[in-house]
């Protein structure tokens, strides 16, 4: 699969995706497009929440950023997701521990931390109006799975000092979620949710304030190493002392090291017409996000005009189904029959970037290439601190980026090639385990 197959088979060039965040955004500001030789302290490809954080950071710091984007700031998953603010690694915490012990784990745990409260501070500093909104239930769909939620709640209140977290038994949760086939699972009030589009837009503004040069339908070709290294586009290049790699499932076969860790995978969202106050608020009583237990989550919101923003399925070739609102329907029919007579206004696609061990893969590829990717599916607080942490990095101090370089994170079985006919089988059997 090449970058230009991802970057270019689903979507209109340098055209936001007609999501219902296109459609609400605060402004969608243009920035022109890369042309002729240009000299930067740093370049960095991609304009998502890694690339923008460390474009903010980075500036603040002092140093000369361009960064560059194929289409437009945002455009990609970054301004096309569920916009959940999770708490931890995508990886529980006592999964994490059994992998790579428990100081390791307490490291990355600390550091997931952080990113999540710096996007509350991001949004603060900077006046970012995107809808923050705490609170995040994770509800099982197995009666199986609540002794485990039960235990995880314990570890992270016990053991990490999390006491923002609680069990929800299923009588409340049922009483929280209007969806009588979940159990029980647990009420996150530290974690919670926004308007992930109008998110990176302030972000991107708050860069640009602090002097970073911005630049959309700049598609990077190809970078040559050196010191400099020089970051080309179809329209100009770039000498740079330092290079950050933030593309995440757009890497394409841009950089085959990062190709061989991360694998592009499509999932989709709808949103419904406006809701009566009535009925919304029988489906998620508090305001929450809601993400359940199945494999192939199913993740959802109500959009602060009363809309059931629904996250589900996933697919693994080039394209995008053709009707994406009736693909993303059934399993939220499935999970809401109640909302079998509203009108789906709103159908979208993007493509995120996962690793076999479903943790960020951080590298530094030469003392002056660096790279984040692959959150697996949380990459709103994580991508933002990874942009905050190749920041350090760049500066001298790479203490936290050298704790995530070192959570596993394998090649795909095959490479590159293989991997996404591998991951589709695997992943058929999974969505099969869900179902039975």
């Amino acid at each position: 699969m090449t970058s230009r197959s991802l970057l270019h088979c689903n979507d209109q060039y340098a055209t936001y995706p007609p999501s219902w965040y296109a459609a609400t955004a605060n402004s969608t500001p243009q920035w022109g497009a890369l042309e002729g030789a240009h000299t930067y302290d740093v370049a960095i490809v991609g304009g998502g929440f890694t690339g923008l954080s460390a474009a903010l950071h980075l500036s603040e710091r002092g140093y000369s950023i361009a960064l560059l984007d194929a289409h437009r700031i945002g455009w990609g998953a970054s301004g096309r997701n569920g916009g959940q603010v999770g708490t931890g690694q995508r990886v529980d915490q006592d999964e994490l521990e059994q992998r790579v012990g428990p100081t390791l784990a307490k490291a990355a745990w600390d550091i997931a931390e952080e990113s999540k409260a710096l996007v509350r501070q991001l949004i603060d500093s900077h006046a970012i109006h995107c809808d923050y909104r705490a609170g995040s239930i994770h509800a099982n769909h197995r009666k199986r799975f609540d002794a485990h939620s039960r235990r995880f709640v314990d570890l992270l209140r016990e053991r990490y000092g999390y006491t923002d977290i609680r069990y929800v038994a299923r009588d409340e949760m049922q009483h929280l979620v209007g969806c009588p086939h979940y159990f029980g699972g647990s009420l996150d009030s530290g974690a919670g949710h926004l308007h992930p589009l109008n998110y990176a837009l302030g972000v991107a503004r708050a860069a640009q304030n602090a002097g970073a040069h911005l630049y959309e339908r700049s598609e990077v070709t190809q970078v040559v190493s050196g010191d400099p290294a020089t970051v080309y586009t179809a329209q100009g290049h770039i000498k740079a002392r330092f290079v950050i790699y933030a593309c995440n499932g757009y890497i394409g076969g841009l950089q085959n090291t990062i190709a061989r860790r991360v694998m592009p995978i499509n999932n989709y969202v709808i949103a419904t017409e406006p809701l009566e106050n009535s009925l919304a608020l029988n489906l998620i009583r508090n305001g929450a996000c809601v993400a359940d237990s199945r494999f192939v989550i199913n993740y959802f919101r109500l959009s602060p005009d009363n809309r059931m923003l629904f996250g589900g399925g996933e697919s693994y070739g080039y394209r995008f189904p053709t009707d994406i609102k009736a693909f993303v329907q059934k399993p939220m029919l499935q999970v809401f029959p109640q909302l079998k007579d509203a009108r789906i206004e709103y159908g979208w696609g993007g493509t995120l970037a996962i690793t076999v061990s479903r943790l960020p893969f951080f590298q530094r590829l030469a003392p002056n290439v660096l790279s984040a990717c692959g959150y697996s599916g949380s990459g709103v607080a994580l991508a933002t601190g990874a942009g905050a942490m190749l920041a350090e990095a760049v500066d001298g101090t790479a203490a936290k980026f050298d704790v995530m370089n070192q959570l596993p994170t394998p090649p795909f079985p095959g490479g590159a090639a293989l991997r996404s006919p591998l991951l589709a089988l695997a992943m058929t059997w999974y969505a099969l385990r869900d179902r039975l």
